[in-house]
């Protein structure tokens, strides 16, 4: 970097908002995640050792994925390139690459590439990325809110360490908020900062875990406050409110809260009451839950909770979840309203958890197999054997149904599905129980 670049860099860093300003530049001064880059950890050796193998670092903004990246970048011998997959092509890939290849040939100077927003790359570009991952070429270190078991080329995921990162501690927050309004370098320090207890503990609450978003409030208060009677910036519980514009919510998606309120929601549906679903699916929503994951308790409950008793409840559901995944938010809150309506006030039934019956039966009932009339009698030496023989085909009788039995010699009777009277359940119920009667009747024959 020449004299022009470096002042130039300078400038750009002493105009950047605080958060980026305040980002730590080593292993040492980063804060959070220490079963990823505590000390000893796996990460932490490789990244001192200079040793790097193709990463994948994922999980909710704000919790340092880049910060670490730049880190590596301070600290790494090899050469350090970064992409952002929102703006970057196939184009940009290729001209990587082979500057990579040169640069191996030539200095025997690996090269590690630092693509933020990795899940935002489609399928061709991820595999463009995919053979020079493989062979070496380059070191992948990929950065993602999203699950890239999910969103992320399978090949790639496999050619990588995973690390999840999590949300910060309230701990971790007050740290580095406490750090950006003392540090005069690159923080706040020189402006003569009065912070209350009661709004440092307010911000690192209302962040969620977010650092970024605790800094970049922190930095709006201090920036319009004007100075107290003694000369110093006084920020109190009240700005801080202000500067965040959120009421705090008691939600952490890896917290005792986040599985309170998804129970709610669900316990909402099951119990028939759409407007507590409603309630408990826009507190969700409102501290940033992912729609999928909504959307995939949704699908279950128009199964276990409601099921035969109406049909149609699993299609609404399923759909919902397709289309607010095609949608996105903010459009798809009324996708998911509408669906979890229509559940909520489905009748309901739980028949088809019968399947935890058959499966205990699975496990713990030894059983001499499938009767041989229903075995397979297609290949060649099945009739010797006995398979299919005897077998009535229920489309040649009477109302498409004849007695037989079906189930293995040691679970005749047995009954796993049992429908409710509710819904288009009580007709099954209704036609169910005439035919086992006659199965009853026929097998006493």
């Amino acid at each position: 970097m020449d004299l022009f670049q470096y002042q130039r860099e300078k400038k750009l860093l002493k105009e950047s908002p605080l958060a980026a300003r305040m980002r730590p530049a080593t292993l040492e001064e980063f804060v959070g995640q220490r079963h990823i880059v505590g000390r000893n950890t796996l990460l932490y050796r490789a990244i001192h050792a200079d040793k790097l193998t193709s990463i994948i670092l994922f999980g909710p903004p704000g919790t340092g994925k880049t910060t670490l990246a730049r880190i590596i970048a301070n600290t790494t011998k090899s050469r350090f390139v970064q992409l952002n997959a929102t703006t970057s092509g196939i184009k940009d890939i290729k001209a990587v690459v082979d500057e990579a290849k040169d640069a191996l040939g030539v200095t025997g100077a690996k090269t590690i590439l630092f693509v933020d927003e990795i899940h935002r790359f489609n399928k061709t570009q991820q595999d463009a990325l995919l053979p020079h991952v493989e062979d070496g070429t380059i070191v992948l270190v990929g950065a993602t809110t999203e699950n890239p078991y999910f969103e992320v080329n399978k090949a790639l995921v496999s050619r990588s360490t995973l690390f999840q990162f999590k949300h910060l501690e309230n701990a971790d927050i007050r740290a580095l908020i406490t750090r950006a309004v003392t540090n005069r370098e690159k923080g706040l320090g020189a402006m003569n900062l009065d912070m209350s207890s009661e709004a440092l503990e307010f911000l690192a609450d209302i962040a969620n875990g977010d650092a970024r978003a605790a800094i970049n409030a922190v930095e709006l208060a201090a920036l319009t406050t004007e100075p107290g009677g003694d000369g110093k910036i006084h920020i109190g519980l009240d700005t801080a409110q202000e500067c965040i514009q959120k009421r705090a919510l008691n939600y952490e998606r890896d917290g005792d809260n986040h599985y309170d309120t998804i129970s709610a929601f669900i316990k909402s549906m099951r119990g028939s009451d759409p407007d507590a679903a409603l309630y408990y699916m826009a507190r969700m929503l409102y501290a940033g839950e992912d729609p999928k994951f909504i959307a995939r308790r949704l699908v279950i409950c128009a199964s276990e909770d409601v099921g035969n008793a109406d049909p149609h409840a699993l299609l609404v559901a399923v759909a919902a979840a397709q289309a607010a995944d095609f949608i996105g938010l903010p459009e798809c809150q009324i996708i998911l309203s509408q669906a979890v309506t229509y559940v909520a006030c489905a009748p309901k039934s739980n028949a088809a958890l019968g399947i935890f019956s058959a499966m205990e039966d699975v496990e713990k009932v030894k059983t001499s197999g499938v009767p041989a009339h229903l075995r397979d009698a297609h290949y060649s030496g099945a009739r010797e054997l006995g398979h299919g023989t005897d077998y009535k085909y229920a489309h040649d009788y009477p109302g498409h149904y004849v007695s037989q039995q079906y189930l293995p010699d040691e679970l005749v009777g047995k009954v796993y599905y049992k429908p409710s009277d509710n819904g288009v359940e009580k007709k099954i119920k209704e036609s169910l129980a005439r035919l086992r009667g006659q199965r009853e009747m026929d097998s006493r024959a």
